[in-house]
């Protein structure tokens, strides 16, 4: 049996249409991997992409892919609405099939490695493979962003897991590790007014004493004239995607703000979107084996 593991790596570049295909194309035709899907934003300035691939496979791609992101892209010139600290801004392992978290966690720490030595990018351990308490969170990680990380790494408290306490002076720094799967879930408001998602983001997320297994911030959608609550489901077996969109729902007719819409970005677990669907339809003794594909496939 092949293992197969899941990486979505996030490259700090969505406006550039060339730079971000030649970045993506590295993950085509390669054998033992396979591209699933990938997203660009203009006003976070980031894409996502998602693949899945055997290990060994998946090692040899992501060093190439990092490299070429490096050549592309600059971070003393790039602008964003999402925080960002790295040309290449995160790297997580997801386990998908006949292989452990464990497993994930010395891959994440031998690409890290490989990482530091081919590149001179140094590079943080986060999440399962963090090597403290408090690298486990990537927003402690990334908090300052490219622009306060030069200082921020002097400190030993915040040396690079790989790499010395300096940054690659263009491509700034990276975060490796070993997480379960999450839902990047975005809810979009009808105002321009930013202090609303804002304070609605602060509303819901765990560490401001909202739903735990939720981080969200507030996002201006300049082009569309409208803000957004950019959410990260960690967990949505724990805490439900419909439980939250019907939170920011009822925080923002506080305002008098209604919900333009939502988005998933990236790829999406089959159950996370089965759980809302049970809910808004009101469906009793519904069980994942009614669901025609699942049949299909097994």
């Amino acid at each position: 049996m092949k293992k197969i593991i899941e990486c979505v790596p996030n490259f700090s570049e969505g406006r550039d249409h060339e730079k971000i295909e030649k970045i993506v194309s590295v993950f085509r035709g390669k054998e033992g991997v396979k591209l699933l899907d990938y997203s660009s934003d203009a006003d976070h300035n980031r894409s996502v992409v998602t693949l899945v691939g055997e290990p060994e496979a998946l090692k040899e791609a992501i060093l190439e892919f990092v490299g070429v992101a490096i050549k592309e892209i600059d971070m003393t010139k790039h602008t964003g609405q999402h925080p960002r600290m790295g040309a290449v801004d995160v790297i997580p392992f997801i386990p998908v099939k006949d292989v452990t978290t464990d497993e994930c966690v010395e891959l994440s720490k031998e690409i890290g490695n490989l990482i530091w030595t081919k590149y001179n990018f140094p590079v943080f351990l986060y999440e399962k493979s963090a090597s403290s308490k408090e690298r486990q969170n990537l927003s402690n990680i990334r908090k300052g962003q490219f622009e306060g990380m030069p200082e921020k790494i002097k400190s030993e408290q915040w040396k690079p897991d790989f790499g010395e306490n300096k940054i690659h002076p263009t491509a700034g720094v990276v975060a490796v590790g070993a997480r379960p799967p999450l839902v990047a879930f975005n809810v979009n408001l009808n105002t321009s007014d930013i202090k609303i998602a804002d304070k609605i983001a602060r509303n819901i997320r765990n560490l401001n004493g909202g739903y735990k297994y939720v981080k969200a911030m507030g996002v201006e959608l300049t082009d569309r004239g409208i803000v957004q609550v950019s959410i990260n489901m960690t967990d949505f077996n724990k805490t439900a995607l419909y439980r939250v969109f019907e939170t920011i729902k009822f925080e923002a007719a506080r305002w008098g703000v209604s919900i333009a819409g939502s988005e998933i970005i990236g790829l999406v677990p089959m159950m996370a979107l089965i759980d809302t669907a049970e809910y808004y339809l009101g469906l009793e003794n519904f069980k994942s084996e009614q669901i025609l594909e699942t049949r299909i496939m097994e």
